[in-house]
């Protein structure tokens, strides 16, 4: 009797309701403002590797300025980014927005088709006697061609979600953008089969 009486006034108390609900609740909150936070972190990542690149991507078309200074430029801008992480930059230059990020075309296949074999025949629109499957060139190219520029950064995560969720411990960011050269003087484009 007197286990009952207790059970049935342990069930009407209501003074440790709160704290059980807020032990509960509170793994769940922080784990989701710990997910916010990376997620406006990754966001604001985003926004400042785009202006890098837009940045990178004018001194690129200008043509006044070498490979080696607009990727300085852009490594210079994002090292107040993030300390510990790996920017990555690729420039390639194009005839016409048509070819860009494009396979050199095959003119000549053999079995098994629609795909690049030892011994088909290709136009080697970059000119390095290899067929490539991005037919770019790796310059800012000259007067009035296509160039696309690309950055890469990769970045440790500012919270510790990765190992919670089985997520990488690291993000990776790439932006691209594609712009015509100035039209300064006259181009020559050199084709070539093989």
């Amino acid at each position: 009797m007197r286990r009952l009486l207790f059970a049935t006034r342990l069930g009407r108390d209501a003074r440790g309701a709160t704290i059980t609900e807020f032990a509960v609740v509170l793994p769940v909150l922080c784990l989701l403002l710990l997910g916010l936070l990376d997620l406006g972190y990754r966001s604001y990542a985003t926004s400042v590797v785009q202006g890098a690149l837009h940045d990178a991507s004018r001194m690129a078309t200008v043509g006044s300025y070498s490979l080696a200074q607009i990727d300085a430029r852009v490594k210079a801008r994002l090292s107040n980014f993030a300390a510990r992480s790996t920017v990555t930059t690729t420039t390639m230059s194009y005839y016409d927005f048509a070819g860009v990020a494009q396979a050199e075309k095959i003119v000549g296949d053999t079995a098994p088709l629609n795909s690049y074999n030892a011994g088909d025949c290709f136009e080697d629109a970059n000119g390095n006697n290899a067929y490539n499957a991005d037919r770019g060139r790796d310059s800012t190219g000259g007067a009035d061609d296509i160039v696309r520029y690309q950055v890469t950064i990769t970045y440790p995560r500012i919270v510790p979600l990765g190992g919670f969720m089985g997520w990488s411990n690291t993000q990776t960011i790439t932006q691209n953008t594609v712009l015509r050269n100035q039209p300064f003087a006259g181009r020559s484009l050199r084709r070539t089969g093989r």
